[in-house]
């Protein structure tokens, strides 16, 4: 119930603006096609945006057939980085500080400091809910 409560809370407060530009992101990128790899990371980021309690951000398992979490996930998350990663985990971090600060909303400065984490590198992380 409390996940609900706090899920409904994010969103109505500021994930689904969140939510809607990462989606919007992500559709930029697939437009470009050289974009593709990260329009799908950035549509899961977008997911996890629109309710991200009772879920969490790991790891997807090394697989010689998934290319995102091998070698080419680690080229694609430096660019990712230079070209657009920063400048986002900053945002998310400039949004969590007034929220830590203001006592009541520390659980959602937790989960922007989590989607600051995860716009540094996006590719080869998937979402699942926590059990």
């Amino acid at each position: 119930m409390i996940r609900l409560i706090l899920n409904l809370l994010w969103f109505f407060l500021g994930g689904f603006a969140s939510g809607l530009a990462w989606l919007f992101g992500g559709l930029l990128l697939a437009l470009t096609i050289v974009g593709l790899p990260w329009a799908f990371s950035a549509w899961r980021i977008a997911s996890y945006s629109f309710w991200p309690f009772g879920r969490e951000i790991v790891w997807r398992d090394p697989n010689p057939a998934d290319l995102g979490a091998g070698c080419l996930g680690v080229g694609l998350n430096v660019i990712w980085l230079v070209l657009a990663g920063w400048y986002i985990a900053l945002a998310h971090i400039l949004i969590a500080v007034p929220q830590f600060v203001s006592l009541i909303g520390i659980p959602f400065a937790l989960k922007n400091v989590e989607l600051a984490r995860l716009s540094l590198a996006p590719v080869g992380r998937t979402i699942r809910d926590k059990g």
